[in-house]
């Protein structure tokens, strides 16, 4: 299993998990794909090969910014992405993303944070493709467990 990418990994764990697993949002030219998960459903190496901590109480976020191709599903692009998590008392966590880019096919932007069991997140991403001057915006709550 050495070899294997984030892509391939993240592709499995959206195929096991929930129908809201991974999102998407339209944008006109552009596709956002988004995630939160719990670290601990990485196996152990691909956290280790990315840099990143397991544990059931740490989440991650992972983004995905596509053009849209008439042919396709699209181009990974190159974009500055930034985030915050509010949880229901208010605290607010800033999310610190960086670049993975496996090939001109597959770039990502992760982003960790660490949860309590049954806690919920008001997340807010902000998305500004290189090729671009336009900011999106992609808001989603999300509840995660722990135990």
């Amino acid at each position: 299993m050495k070899g294997i990418t984030l892509a391939g990994a993240l592709g499995l764990i959206f195929l096991s998990t929930s129908p809201h697993a991974q999102q998407a949002r339209d944008f006109g030219d552009y596709v956002v794909h988004y995630n939160a998960l719990n670290t601990d459903l990485l196996s152990p190496q691909v956290a280790q090969q990315y840099g990143i901590r397991r544990s059931p109480s740490r989440a991650m976020l992972n983004v995905t910014v596509l053009r849209k191709e008439s042919d396709g599903p699209g181009n990974a692009m190159l974009a500055s992405v930034a985030g915050r998590a509010k949880n229901l008392t208010g605290q607010i966590r800033k999310i610190e993303f960086r670049e993975i880019e496996e090939s001109s096919d597959a770039i990502y932007y992760i982003g960790e944070l660490s949860v309590r069991n049954m806690e919920t997140f008001d997340f807010t991403v902000e998305v500004k493709p290189r090729d671009t001057a336009e900011v999106f915006t992609v808001k989603f709550r999300q509840q995660f467990y722990t135990e």
